[in-house]
């Protein structure tokens, strides 16, 4: 498993200004183990609007030719399907390939099938998903996993699934480098964060434009800018854990730790960013984080609604030392809401003004 650090991000493939591509095409294939959950996500962007960078509006951008089922203005069928076959032979270069959705194990697929994305031209039998990855990941030249299931596996991935679902980059390897010499870039979240997904492909689109390094990402191949922090971290309700003041239940403004939130060991940037035009994330409108931009995601954070593990020590040894602060932090609110004596309208000045300056 191999991380691209920031340093290696801004050296390796930097091309520098001007010397990029003008054009390039985005390749988005929804017909993983998936629910279209982040194409309808992305639709609310709006740092930038992928309708911006589409039309052109993004200063800097190459110029950009969207294939997306949801999004695209073709009635479907072969006319939809024909980017995707001329960049399997080669026909239609540069591309960046965009996968939603988890990668089923065809190999244990019985007599049948787990998802399909066309038909065969000569044979008219489905294409199955790692049949198109086969052929379009080593052309691409950068490969984006959009959301939790492309990026790790997700939901479709949890124990006693039948499908052997796994995340792009076990499918391919994590040490697969595109044809642009870029790692996979696993944007995710279940459904992805909407500005997280355009602001992190903007970035890949500066970078192929010549005007910017390549993104960095951490080891487990997020933007290390958007999850290396945690939601605790960012998170309004993080003061109320430390003074050991936790709620009880889904209505109260305190800390939800002792009610199944995952928060301080998720990396995410939710509870800071919001959802959409800054409002909105789970613990800001009462949601507990199950943590569902992590590789564990979900097994290792199940049962949802159970106070984590790690949080009974946690929460037992903040207790005293929050309950204390908590009491010498109410003294020091009561006399800070109290105006200084020296404001008053007696005959006397006692602000304790002294001009010693003066003869």
């Amino acid at each position: 498993m191999t991380g691209v650090s920031a340093v290696e991000a801004g050296v390796n493939g930097y091309a520098g200004t001007g010397d990029g591509f003008e054009e390039m095409h985005i390749l988005w294939i929804s017909e993983g183990m998936s629910c279209d959950g982040d194409t309808v996500s992305v639709t609310a962007a709006s740092q930038p609007a992928i309708e911006d960078v589409i039309g052109g509006l993004v200063p800097g951008l190459p110029k950009v030719h969207l294939y997306n089922k949801v999004l695209s203005p073709t009635l479907g069928g072969e006319e939809f399907l024909a980017p995707f076959r001329a960049a399997a032979s080669g026909d239609l270069e540069p591309f960046i390939l965009v996968i939603e959705g988890s990668v089923p194990n065809e190999k244990i697929n019985g007599d049948g099938y787990w998802t399909s994305f066309g038909n065969d031209p000569v044979t008219g039998e489905p294409m199955t998903l790692d049949r198109w990855l086969d052929m379009l990941a080593p052309r691409a030249w950068a490969v984006v996993a959009i959301g939790t299931c492309a990026a790790y596996g997700g939901i479709h991935a949890m124990a006693g699934n039948p499908t052997g679902c796994m995340g792009l980059a076990d499918y391919l390897g994590w040490d697969f480098r595109s044809a642009g010499g870029l790692p996979i870039v696993n944007i995710p979240g279940c459904p992805v964060q909407p500005d997280n997904f355009m602001e992190t492909l903007t970035w890949v689109l500066y970078h192929a434009a010549g005007a910017a390094p390549p993104p960095p990402l951490d080891d487990m191949l997020r933007p290390q800018w958007l999850f290396g922090k945690t939601v605790h971290e960012g998170c309004d309700r993080a003061a109320y854990y430390e003074q050991g003041d936790f709620s009880t239940d889904y209505n109260s403004p305190k800390c939800q730790v002792k009610i199944g939130c995952w928060g301080p060991v998720v990396n995410c940037n939710v509870p800071k960013r919001g959802w959409m035009g800054g409002v909105g994330g789970c613990p800001n409108v009462g949601g507990i984080c199950i943590a569902c931009t992590m590789p564990g995601f979900p097994d290792k954070f199940m049962p949802f609604m159970d106070m984590p593990p790690g949080a009974h020590l946690s929460s037992a040894l903040i207790k005293p030392y929050g309950a204390f602060i908590r009491r010498l932090r109410g003294i020091t609110n009561i006399t800070a809401n109290k105006e200084p004596k020296w404001r008053h309208d007696r005959e006397l000045l006692t602000s304790g003004y002294d001009p010693r300056w003066r003869p």
